[in-house]
């Protein structure tokens, strides 16, 4: 009787577990490793951008890429070719070239 007593609780802890477990797995699956996909893909747009490129900032401003540095863009903005310069990560989308 006292063993049965003891095995009782290990027993009913274990879908309990099992069900926490299944919890963090569904979070992990369809929270956190869509916003990892998106920040690799991010980082890697920022990392292939060259002179030349059509780009849309945060802001919302449309530009060509006409310098790089390590962290910097400087775009030439329509229609008075506008130079400013802004931080890589202000870039949002790189354009698709126009057909």
């Amino acid at each position: 009787m006292q063993a049965l007593a003891l095995a009782s609780p290990a027993a009913g802890s274990l879908p309990g577990f099992v069900l926490i477990l299944l919890v963090f797995v569904i979070f992990y699956v369809l929270l956190i490793m869509p916003v990892q996909r998106r920040q690799k893909k991010l980082q890697r747009m920022l990392k292939e951008l060259k002179t030349g490129d059509r780009v849309i900032t945060t802001g919302g401003l449309r530009g060509t890429i006409i310098s790089l540095k390590d962290d910097a863009v400087q775009l030439r903005l329509p229609p008075d070719n506008l130079k400013l310069e802004f931080v890589r990560s202000a870039i949002a989308h790189v354009e698709a070239p126009e057909s």
